[in-house]
């Protein structure tokens, strides 16, 4: 593990520490409250996931645009069977499940195919992708909403285990699986080497277009993965949720230390900026203030995130 990698993750403790005591300042006992940790709880880890599926997608040099239409379309699948057969079942909600997962999958595969095998731009095939996925989701729902699904499935997105929330307990899984596969296995060290140089890769013997099929696939299943709860939190599905979501997942993993040009990142530095993004947002809520200031001050912080490793290192040259 080298220093400055390190650095990188004691700026992200640094900033939430600073933030933290900030709105604890002006907030008091507010701010720790449960039902505002309860809320961040809740509302985090649906847009955790999606950006566990940039971040995998960016570490290749690459990035996803579709995981928001992957996700609605992913959705709509699982609220269609949920709502069409067996209503309530068991049977129904597990079929519902991997009925939206696989949905998912095949929208990684297209687009981990479309990179790999046929050549086209990450940027431009994903953008296609999104464009069809969500032609398709609006077409077959006409713009309308689904919606009654069964108290069984509800609980993924609503339920308590513990006192713990569901959706946040399934997020540090995808967390703590993202982690291992990327720092523990030869999958991240290919990951991260097509990222840097994907002809010195080839080069060195990694199967550079299987793994970046891989890499788009699992992709998918986060963005499956994060419908689920998604829709579940909702109660309901349609072709234009979470559609802001799409540039907050870049800017989370970019302010999580991964590289925007491949080749680094981590999953712990990813899960501390999304827990300073949703400080943020609770604590401007909270204080009564606008959620642009909110946008506002994420983008601050990740120019300042940027910039002063930059500026550090050209004062040290100099």
């Amino acid at each position: 593990m080298s220093f400055p990698k390190d650095r990188k993750i004691l700026r992200l403790v640094v900033i939430l520490l600073a933030l933290v005591g900030g709105f604890a300042l002006f907030l008091g006992k507010g701010f720790f409250s449960g039902a505002n940790l309860q809320s961040i709880a809740f509302q985090l880890p649906e847009l955790g996931i999606l950006t566990l599926a940039m971040m995998i997608a960016m570490i290749t040099g690459g990035i996803n645009l579709s995981i928001i239409a992957a996700a609605n379309m992913s959705g709509i699948a699982t609220a269609w069977v949920l709502t069409s057969f067996m209503v309530g079942s068991p049977v129904s909600i597990v079929v519902a499940l991997l009925s939206g997962v696989v949905v998912s999958l095949c929208i990684g595969v297209i687009n981990g195919v479309l990179v790999a095998y046929v050549g086209v731009s990450a940027i431009l095939a994903t953008l296609g992708t999104m464009t069809l996925v969500e032609g398709i989701s609006v077409l077959l729902t006409q713009g309308s909403v689904i919606s009654g699904f069964p108290s069984g499935f509800l609980f993924i997105g609503n339920g308590m285990i513990y006192g713990i929330p569901l959706p946040l307990v399934i997020f540090l899984f995808c967390a703590l699986v993202m982690g291992v596969l990327l720092e523990r296995t030869p999958f991240g060290v290919y990951s991260s080497m097509i990222g840097s140089n994907s002809k010195a890769a080839e080069f060195s013997g990694v199967p550079v277009k299987k793994v970046l099929v891989s890499v788009y696939v699992l992709s998918g299943l986060l963005a499956g993965i994060a419908s689920i709860i998604m829709i579940s939190r909702f109660n309901s599905a349609r072709a234009g949720y979470a559609s802001s979501y799409l540039l907050v997942t870049v800017l989370a993993s970019v302010l999580g230390g991964v590289n925007p040009d491949g080749g680094f990142g981590r999953v712990g530095g990813v899960v501390l900026a999304l827990i300073i993004l949703q400080v943020i947002s609770s604590g401007l809520n909270l204080l009564g203030l606008s959620s642009h200031l909110g946008l506002a001050l994420w983008g601050a912080i990740l120019i300042a995130v940027m910039v002063l490793p930059l500026l550090s290192g050209k004062n040290r040259s100099e």
